[in-house]
């Protein structure tokens, strides 16, 4: 199992959550964060914003469904044909177990 992480634009996760069902991947979380990337903020002006508001998404899948989750998220995040700075990243982290707290039981 992988636990998939994707920080995109808010503006973003409606639609992405929404194919996401739509491919047969209803299961997410979704937070509310502030961050920076590669870019370490946005200068208007003489100001400098490093707290840019985005939204995780957390998803945890099968092994074999992780291109179909990627590519769902990736498509959608993206700003245009081209992509642009701010667009987000994903990240993939192994999961070893997963129990469900109403019955105990060991299962994704």
């Amino acid at each position: 199992m992988l636990m998939i992480k994707a920080i995109v634009r808010p503006e973003k996760t409606n639609q992405i959550l929404a194919e996401l069902n739509d491919a047969g991947f209803p299961a997410v979380t979704k937070i509310d964060v502030v961050g920076r990337g590669k870019q370490k903020g946005v200068m208007i002006g003489d100001v400098v914003y490093d707290e840019i508001p985005k939204e995780m998404l957390v998803i945890v899948v099968n092994d074999e469904d992780k291109e179909d989750v990627i590519s769902v998220i990736g498509k959608v995040a993206k700003t245009g044909e081209k992509g642009a700075f701010g667009d987000g990243k994903i990240f993939v982290i192994p999961v070893e177990e997963v129990y469900t707290i109403s019955s105990g039981k060991k299962e994704l």
